[in-house]
């Protein structure tokens, strides 16, 4: 994966108080309807570390010029630094980002959310920061969240800690169809990965640093949220929820038609969950079909018992049955026996 990190460089202007943003700047973020972020009192405040250790907060962006100054500004004062992966953007992204203080790592092309989340993750690790927090970039998520997302991770309460939109005491104006097909893939999460979330597809979220080393992403587009969660009972990883607010007003804050995205992330989980419990999941079914099979294979008996000739339709059907049960149940003895060589030899690693 080609990415490069780009730090913040500072820039100096007489006229202004802002030490990381010169006049040329502001009047081009101006430009952009990025006034809110022009606050010289935010920009100079100075982070320390905290007690925990480093904590930074990052954000995938992909063309995302109208809302990554205000997202960068507003992370500022709940984190020690602030980083943004460039997914191969085509506007000012990665330039307002730069002058905003935040550290930029850079895709050369799109490469997907999963993939930059990966990078997310690949960089936390460089760093060896003690906490990360994960929101977006469209100015869906208010920064004002950072704070009680990342608490309970360190308090050590938690390792994934996420923000839900579904908690009791708070309630959000979801779109009936997304909510719909977000409580689909809430079962289908939750069901493969074991656990109780309410907002498996929230992208808010803060991550210990004990998460940080054990997560492994490997899908690169939106379902690599749910491919997270589905690690975590393997992984031994505590998790917790906290609510947190959510805009559902804003335009242009996604690039795929909902209906295709819920659906590819569907299919990617139903993926995951064959392959974690292949017995279950493909070999189940397979042992249903042969049974199927075998009924029906007894009817095609008795019929040609009693009347002396074989029925053709549900012979075909019998024999069908036979081959795909058979071709299930083979499958599946042959993944859960990969799978099984994966986990061991990894333990012996």
């Amino acid at each position: 994966m080609a990415s490069e990190i780009v730090e913040p460089v500072p820039l100096e202007d007489a006229d202004t108080n802002c030490s990381t943003i010169t006049a040329n700047t502001i009047n081009f973020l101006k430009k952009k309807e990025c006034n809110a972020i022009i606050d010289s009192t935010i920009l100079n405040e100075s982070q320390e570390f905290s007690t925990h250790g480093k904590t930074i907060a990052a954000m995938p962006a992909y063309n995302e010029e109208k809302f990554i100054g205000k997202t960068v500004v507003g992370c500022k004062p709940y984190v020690d630094e602030v980083i943004v992966v460039n997914d191969g953007s085509t506007d000012a992204t990665a330039m307002i980002a730069t002058a905003c203080g935040a550290t930029v790592v850079y895709h050369e092309q799109n490469m997907g959310y999963g993939a930059s989340i990966r990078t997310c993750f690949e960089t936390a690790k460089k760093m060896q920061v003690a906490a990360m927090v994960i929101l977006d970039a469209d100015g869906q998520h208010d920064p004002l969240d950072i704070q009680q997302v990342l608490q309970p991770v360190l308090n050590n309460e938690a390792d994934v800690c996420i923000g839900s939109r579904f908690l009791k005491n708070h309630t959000v104006k979801i779109p009936l169809y997304r909510k719909i097909g977000m409580k689909v893939l809430d079962f289908a999460t939750n069901r493969g990965g074991d656990t109780k979330i309410t907002d498996t597809q929230s992208g808010f979220r803060a991550y210990s640093a004990n998460a940080i080393n054990k997560i492994r992403i490997g899908n690169t587009g939106m379902a690599a949220g749910s491919e997270i969660l589905l690690q975590i009972k393997d992984q031994g990883l505590k998790v917790k929820e906290v609510p947190i607010t959510c805009r559902y007003d804003i335009e242009d804050t996604s690039t795929h038609n909902p209906v295709v995205h819920g659906m590819k992330v569907l299919a990617s989980i139903v993926t995951e969950i064959e392959y974690k419990h292949p017995l279950f999941y493909i070999g189940l079914p397979g042992v249903i079909l042969f049974c199927a099979g075998l009924v029906i294979g007894g009817v095609v008996i008795n019929s040609y018992n009693t009347r002396g000739y074989v029925p053709f339709g549900p012979a075909i059907l019998m024999v069908l049955l036979f081959m795909v049960g058979s071709l299930a149940i083979f499958s599946a003895l042959n993944l859960h026996a990969t799978t099984q060589l994966l986990k061991k030899m990894k333990s012996i690693q």
